[in-house]
């Protein structure tokens, strides 16, 4: 075994460098960022077109749309059942004229069947797993009997990403998900391989004892490769269930089925924050739940939650048939009617769907501030979620919170995660904090009661920070951004934020079509100045930026832009709001 010893002396330091030394990802799409609705399964394709017009017809924004195992005929991986989706690339194309992405799931179990031709090809050319005695691995899965790739083989790698042309480069499936991939098997006791399986291993041949922590992992490599291979202008999404340590190179990461209790709420939120600080940042969890259906509360805190989880997908289990082919046409409005798992945002009452509404569009509201924290990730390692005690680790108060966390570098989360909660106790580590809600300031190495009424989730706002805010849309890509929204929150002394920017989409950026904006704060009892630096090539599509002030602690008589006296409101909540012409303004100066 090989040790490494990261000393820090700060623990966001041990996670940076610890990250740099297994690897981060590449840029996500902005629209992964978005929310995602998933549930095992929709089907025929009319019921997804259905839940995508539910989704524009109650404006509730929506990304992303996905397919689970019963689009594929009878199990087979990378095939579709035809009768339930007859025109797969036309129903993905309509989908994308909707603003949705969709995505397909893959799983590694591979149906035997002679008359399969995936099937055929592994079986001849040897990839499928064996046992010692070189007897092909077969065991129950979706199919009765599955064979499984070894993706520890780098033969067999390129060939299953060059399975992925006909969903990437013909259907124009935006993104893929790869579950199952413990491999999980059924109808045995440990739900996995035994351990005398044998794998290539890259050329050193060993036992599933060892291979089965990465198998995973290289199934996701295998399918990123061939994602971008078949794509190379579009920047991939791939989720999976399971990982290794280095495998946030290649995908996003949720923590597996969950049930719709309070107990998992919890779990979810520890989970991401532990995940995030080990290196894996683009986390999330089953929103609400994927087995039982949860109250309306849970579900609306659940989603709260989730808009401060990179990876956003409300997922459940519902109507399909266990072990079996999917149901056809005749037999799906029956299911339907006698399905009670639906889970969509808006099946709660028109109280909760409003709620839930307004949350999903906050999440939108903060697209900007989790881009530039992906930034960070991607370019430091930075941990996107962090508990407290990376925020100060020499507070004591501050490592033994279990429940607020950090949300990049500027935002402090308290989720309520108990039933019935309509205030929290919240511990602040050191500095000043803003309610975004209200705008009232929070001092730090303390604990305040704040209010937690159902429609809201308690975030706060460094003090000194300049948080940019996107305008909401009904997808990442409905419209060009026609304004830029900055809070800027007054800090005592000097701070420093970014706001990082680029098309969302393709490659461009890595030859400087991007916009990286270096805010500093200056805070004094009488005077705030703002100042920005910026670096790259990218061409904004807006061209007024709105700057509101909260907590200055004096009464200001003149604002200056770049040295010009230019007009400052005073909004109905005591803040100022001032609106600029100019989107490259170097300097703000209040007094």
């Amino acid at each position: 075994m090989n040790y490494y010893f990261i000393n820090g002396p700060a623990l966001t330091e041990v996670t940076e460098r610890y990250t740099r030394l297994t690897g981060t990802p590449e840029m996500p799409p902005l629209w992964a960022l978005g929310y995602h609705q998933c549930r095992w399964s929709y089907y025929p394709d009319s019921r997804v077109r259905e839940l995508a017009a539910a989704f524009r017809e109650k404006q509730i924004p929506c990304d992303a749309l996905y397919l689970d195992i019963d689009y594929m005929d009878d199990y087979r991986v990378f095939t579709w059942d035809e009768e339930l989706f007859p025109d797969p690339e036309g129903l993905i194309r309509d989908l994308k004229e909707q603003g949705f992405e969709t995505i397909v799931m893959i799983n590694p179990g591979v149906k035997v069947d002679n008359d399969y031709e995936l099937y055929r090809q592994g079986r001849d050319k040897g990839y499928f797993c064996t046992r010692p005695d070189g007897e092909m691995v077969i065991a129950p899965v979706w199919p009765p009997e599955c064979a499984f790739p070894d993706f520890t083989n780098p033969e067999v790698r390129a060939w299953w990403g060059g399975l992925y042309e006909d969903l990437m480069a013909r259907k124009k499936v935006s993104g893929i998900w790869n579950d199952m991939n413990e491999p999980a098997v059924f109808e045995v006791e440990s739900k996995t391989f035994p351990n005398h399986v044998r794998h290539d291993f890259d050329g050193h041949p060993c036992s599933h004892k060892k291979a089965h922590n990465i198998y995973g992992m290289q199934m996701a490599r295998a399918s990123l490769e061939g994602m971008k291979k078949q794509n190379p202008d579009k920047r991939p999404f791939l989720l999976t269930r399971a990982n290794f340590a280095g495998g946030q190179r290649y995908a996003a990461l949720w923590t597996g089925d969950n049930i719709a209790t309070w107990d998992h709420l919890r779990l979810a939120s520890e989970q991401s924050i532990r995940l995030s600080i080990s290196g894996y940042s683009f986390v999330g969890s089953d929103v609400g739940g994927f087995v039982e259906k949860p109250s309306a509360e849970l579900f609306t805190r659940w989603l709260q939650l989730a808009i401060f989880h990179p990876l956003f997908r409300n997922h459940t289990m519902g109507y399909n048939v266990d072990g079996a082919a999917a149901v056809k046409k005749e037999e799906v409005e029956l299911r339907r009617a006698q399905s009670d798992t639906d889970q969509e945002p808006w099946v709660f009452g028109d109280d909760h769907t409003a709620i839930n509404r307004s949350m999903i569009e906050l999440r939108y509201r903060l697209l900007h501030y989790l881009y530039t924290a992906f930034y960070h990730y991607v370019q430091q390692g930075t941990p996107i979620l962090r508990p407290l005690s990376y925020y100060d680790q020499s507070d004591e108060q501050a490592l033994s919170q279990k429940g607020p966390f950090l949300f990049g570098d500027d935002i402090l989360v308290a989720p309520v995660l108990e039933p019935g909660t309509t205030a929290l106790e919240v511990y602040f580590p050191e500095g000043g904090w803003y309610d975004f809600r209200t705008g009232e300031r929070y001092e730090g190495r303390q604990t305040h009661q704040v209010e937690a009424p159902l429609e809201a989730i308690p975030f706060f706002v460094r003090a000194g920070a300049v948080l940019p805010l996107r305008e909401v849309m009904q997808h990442t890509q409905e419209r060009a951004l026609q304004q830029l929204e900055l809070n800027v929150y007054y800090g005592e002394g000097e701070t420093t934020s970014r706001l990082y920017e680029d098309a969302g989409e393709g490659y461009d950026y890595e030859s400087g079509a991007y916009r990286l904006t270096t805010f500093r704060q200056q805070g004094q009892s009488d005077r705030l100045s703002l100042s920005a630096e910026r670096e790259g090539d990218y061409e904004l599509a807006y061209a007024e930026v709105e700057v509101t002030i909260l907590g200055l602690p004096f009464e200001p008589s003149a604002v200056h832009v770049d040295g010009r006296r230019v007009p400052l409101e005073k909004t109905a909540d005591g803040d100022y709001t001032l609106y600029l012409s100019d989107p490259d303004f170097k300097e703000v100066d209040i007094k």
